[in-house]
């Protein structure tokens, strides 16, 4: 069976996961995606607490579901894999034990960019286009290339994009709130390897917890979602770990250090 999926380990605590599959631009065939799913899972059970998520296919990240596999699937054929692939790599994103970072360094659409928008964090290059042409093959999205977009740009963008099926600039994308940092060609590996690192020194428990806080922000309305946040606060405050942390950093407030220097300048 062809690999279409690699994995590769920087450093303690991050995992450079990559797709190559140039046959077909990277678009997204379903045993790509079951790989996929495996090897976030393998990166994670290792010890792995940050993935980034790249692509091998220069002009291309991950690109819109195999139109072969798809049609097989809906007449009832079989496929390269199960369909319960996707599902399977969104629940190993969704994991709150691992952060994953999307370095989009081409082009991605439909199911593709739908795995980008389930990712936490986003690293874009300036030539890259986001599309969820759904509308244009006769469909709809189907796993959050509407809901999902629709939390992280907008109503108004979201519409714009999925109805009218055209593609957005990563410059866009990125000022309505897409994309966390656009960056020249050829260095969002680069700059999702800097975040990666940095992420892989927080302390995990924290971490992990941050990550449970925004997903019931998206799950729950604020009232709940609040009480959500306080009680997960006091299951992380009320460990040793944590008040080591404190009393060190407030030693290091009485020394003379300002916050700044304590927890760093923004980057840009």
């Amino acid at each position: 069976m062809a690999k279409y999926v690699s994995l590769e380990r920087p450093r303690e605590g991050v995992a450079l996961v990559t797709m190559t599959n140039p046959a077909i631009n990277n678009h997204c065939s379903w045993i790509a995606v079951e790989q996929l799913a495996a090897t976030l899972k393998e990166a994670r059970e290792a010890g792995a607490r940050v993935a980034v998520l790249a692509s091998g296919v220069p002009g291309h990240w991950f690109e819109h579901a195999w139109l072969q596999d798809l049609a097989d699937v809906i007449e009832g054929k079989p496929a390269t894999a199960e369909s319960i692939a996707w599902f399977n790599v969104l629940n190993e994103i969704g994991k709150t034990s691992l952060v994953t970072i999307a370095a989009i360094s081409g082009d991605c659409s439909g199911g593709g960019a739908e795995l980008g928008w389930a990712c936490d964090l986003r690293i874009a290059e300036e030539q890259a286009l986001f599309g969820q042409p759904e509308v244009q093959i006769a469909l709809t999205t189907g796993i959050g290339g509407t809901c999902r977009l629709a939390r992280l740009i907008g109503r108004t963008a979201a519409a714009e994009m999925v109805m009218l099926g055209r593609p957005m600039t990563a410059r866009r994308i990125f000022e309505l709130g897409g994309v966390n940092e656009v960056v020249t060609a050829g260095k969002s590996r680069d700059v999702a390897l800097e975040w990666a690192s940095t992420l892989a020194d927080r302390p995990p428990r924290a971490l992990a917890a941050l990550k449970r806080i925004l997903i019931a922000n998206d799950d729950l309305n604020l009232t709940d979602a609040l009480a959500k946040e306080q009680e997960i606060f006091q299951s992380v405050a009320n460990t040793p770990e944590a008040i080591a942390t404190m009393r060190g950093i407030q030693a290091r407030f009485n020394a003379g250090e300002t916050i700044r220097q304590v927890y760093g300048m923004p980057r840009r």
